[in-house]
């Protein structure tokens, strides 16, 4: 026992009070230190190495299958980082894209690509504004904002842009769309194919509706390549993400099904078509005497009372001192 408190006491005095815990946590570290290369020196279990070359192989092929070949060489050099390797993540974006009019081969990774260096260039801004501007009284929240702030702006930049463009596509889309309508119902009653209704309606629309005058443009070189006119037409739903159009391709599915008359068809929902553009115009003029409300409140109020109120503040303020 002796002993035991001498050596206790020689560490307290070289250690300190919390020499003993200092010594045995230094003793496990050394421990630790010295199993990691018996740990490493071990080898590996045949069943392992097999399984994890059997995992390698699948998700090689699975990332051939999800990327197509004859794409930018450039970007193909880092598709690993800038293409997901989920399948239905990537059908998510690239139909984000589709709808937003980018349906390039490289739409996906120049997406990403936009986002990784748009959030780098903002780190990189932030960071030395942030270096020139930084005075002794800043603090973490001050770097944090300057700093990251610039670099998520940049991350989500191209979302945003994304978002709001194909937000732009759909109301353009669904603004010509019962318009051309009623042209394909004058091509098909005046003795027209669908295919050639298309196509001219392709053509008339261009002045005025350029993205929808695309889509039907697409989805007549479709038909002309020979492929099925059902999978075309749910195609054209899903790049477009307009109800009406998918409505209307249910319609046309159904009559090529049941063998109903397309002239009768397109007949009944372009006069829908019709009903549902004078109820959107009708609700946009319902709503517009709120937002003049609102406006008229925000603009007109505050600098009437100025002119009203004002005189009476100066001439009581004066008062007050005299």
């Amino acid at each position: 026992m002796d002993l035991f408190a001498n050596i206790t006491s020689v560490i307290t005095g070289l250690l300190g009070p919390a020499g003993p815990v200092i010594l045995l946590g230094g003793v496990g570290l050394l421990l630790l230190l010295a199993c990691i290369p018996i740990v490493l020196s071990q080898k590996p279990d045949p069943l392992d190495k097999l399984k994890e070359a059997q995992q390698s192989r699948v998700q090689k092929e699975t990332t051939a299958i999800l990327r197509e070949k004859g794409r930018n060489d450039k970007l193909n050099k880092y598709a690993q980082l800038l293409e997901p390797t989920d399948e239905k993540e990537l059908s998510d974006i690239k139909s984000k894209l589709q709808q937003a009019g980018y349906r390039s081969k490289d739409a996906v990774r120049t997406y990403y690509f936009a986002q990784f260096a748009l959030a780098l260039a903002g780190l990189g801004l932030g960071a030395l504004y942030y270096s020139l501007n930084a005075g002794t009284d800043s603090t973490t929240k001050d770097m944090i904002m300057w700093v990251l702030g610039p670099g998520v702006v940049g991350y989500m930049g191209p979302k945003y842009w994304v978002t709001k463009r194909a937000d732009k596509r759909r109301q353009e889309i669904q603004d010509g769309f019962p318009d051309a309508l009623d042209m394909m119902l004058v091509c098909v009653e005046a003795g027209q194919s669908m295919d050639q209704a298309i196509l001219r309606i392709s053509k008339e629309l261009r002045a005025s509706f350029p993205n929808l005058a695309d889509e039907f443009l697409m989805v007549s070189y479709e038909m002309k390549a020979g492929k099925e006119k059902t999978a075309v037409l749910n195609d054209m739903s899903e790049r477009c993400g307009v109800q009406d159009i998918s409505s209307f391709v249910t319609v046309l599915n159904q009559s090529q099904t049941f063998g109903t008359s397309i002239a009768d068809a397109l007949r009944v929902y372009a006069g829908e078509m019709r009903d549902k553009r004078v109820m959107r115009a009708e609700e946009k003029a319902n709503q517009l005497p709120t937002k003049m409300t609102l406006t008229t409140m925000m603009f007109t109020v505050p600098p009437l009372l100025l002119i009203l109120v004002g005189p009476s503040v100066v001439g009581i303020t004066n008062m007050g001192l005299n």
